[in-house]
């Protein structure tokens, strides 16, 4: 018997190192594995991070509105001067084709805009525009009227006239058109198509002689 126990206990204390080294090694493999895993996610986070900020300086970048004026035209009767009471009777009115172009990868909806005539600074017409979608890299062409009220340049009557007479009568379109772009359906970024053009008309042949137009945007 006493041998027998100590054959036992020998054998014990053999397979003692041998479960050792198997744990130890299960262990290794196990941290191993944790090891890869965590890198493959950080690898997954670091290159989910780069496509959003390829896609945020390209796709999901806000350009601007272009706003491109294609035409103007003037129709109406020409003007009368009245005496000895010096006045000026005008009845013209401005047609104005605009042309939006959304350059977004994502489609931009403008809300009712406003376009004011001025002459020296001083309002004598104004329009609405009205509302829209333009879809993502498309266009439209947007079209008004302005009328000129010569009723609220009494202080201004003087140089109107002589612009008449001289040929050539300045007048300044400005155009304002808010809205939205809107990427994938949810994220929304607003933009206003701003547009100024200054217009020289011959009143009294009812043409144009030359237009001016700038264009920009507010993000």
């Amino acid at each position: 018997m006493s041998q027998q126990s100590s054959q036992v206990t020998n054998l014990d204390i053999e397979e003692q190192p041998v479960h050792r080294k198997r744990n130890r090694g299960k262990t290794t493999a196990r941290k191993r594995r944790c090891f890869v895993a965590l890198g493959v996610i950080l690898f997954v986070i670091f290159l989910l991070f780069v496509v959003a900020l390829i896609l945020a300086l390209t796709v999901f970048r806000v350009r601007k509105i272009e706003t491109t004026l294609v035409s103007a035209a003037l129709d109406g009767v020409s003007p009368r001067l009245t005496v000895p009471a010096v006045s000026i009777q005008l009845n013209v009115t401005l047609t104005l084709q605009i042309s939006v172009n959304n350059r977004n990868y994502a489609s931009f909806r403008h809300d009712g805009g406003k376009s004011y005539l001025l002459y020296e600074g001083a309002q004598v017409g104004d329009a609405d525009i009205d509302p829209g979608l333009i879809r993502a890299r498309g266009a439209t062409v947007i079209q008004y009227r302005l009328q000129l009220r010569v009723d609220e340049l009494a202080e201004k009557v003087g140089d109107l006239i002589r612009d008449v007479v001289d040929g050539e009568l300045v007048l300044r379109a400005e155009s304002r058109i808010p809205g939205k772009v809107t990427f994938l359906g949810v994220f929304r970024r607003r933009a206003v198509a701003l547009s100024d053009c200054e217009l020289g008309m011959n009143v009294l042949q009812l043409k144009l002689t030359r237009q001016v137009c700038k264009q920009r945007t507010q993000l």
